[in-house]
């Protein structure tokens, strides 16, 4: 129960700092991201650890899956901070930042959630029978529900032209059309969307 509470705390700092980030600007509230970042992670690490001294990871299958919810964990930080040009999404032009669409972000508009729930799904199926299964698909709940949030109130309040992707970009699921811009995009920064 203690780790549930420290992810939905997690994830509650998530959307102060999202809240924060288009009113008030609180400068305290911007350490939401980062602490909550923490909590989620510190409860994930302490189920991990737990399931080890347990003794129920053990053995070559739960090692490949340690090793994929590994990998899963690798994609999610690319997703989240390497994927994105530096300068066009964390510099804002007069008229406004534009969301960048390539890559990851052609694939589908929240392609860290599909990371997420692998990386829980993986390192869950290894460490059965803990609760790090169940306990790592309530914060993949959690994550797209404030994925939604950011879809529906921050991301059209800090993009300015994100009504445009939404329209081109599945929410989560990628489809032919979506595949075909990433393998287009990948790598290429500077390639535009609207000339495939």
């Amino acid at each position: 129960m203690t780790v549930l509470l420290l992810g939905a705390a997690g994830f509650g700092l998530y959307l102060l700092y999202d809240i924060n980030s288009f009113t008030i600007d609180c400068r305290p509230l911007r350490l939401g991201f980062l602490l909550g970042t923490l909590l989620i992670g510190g409860a994930t690490l302490w189920q991990l650890a737990a399931a080890f001294r347990a003794g129920y990871i053990s053995g070559l299958g739960d090692l490949v899956l340690l090793a994929l919810g590994l990998a899963s964990f690798g994609a999610l930080i690319y997703c989240l901070f390497f994927a994105l040009p530096f300068q066009e999404t964390y510099t804002a032009p007069e008229n406004g930042r534009p969301v960048y669409t390539g890559g990851a972000y052609a694939l589908c508009r929240h392609p860290g959630v599909l990371c997420f729930f692998a990386m829980y799904l993986f390192w869950g199926l290894a460490a059965r029978p803990s609760d790090l299964l169940w306990v790592g698909m309530t914060f993949s709940v959690l994550n797209g529900g404030y994925a939604w949030f950011q879809d529906r109130v921050t991301f059209p309040k800090t993009f300015c032209n994100y009504e445009t992707y939404r329209a081109k970009a599945p929410f989560l699921l990628p489809n032919p059309a979506s595949i075909r811009r990433a393998k287009a995009t990948w790598g290429h920064p500077d390639a535009k969307e609207e000339e495939l």
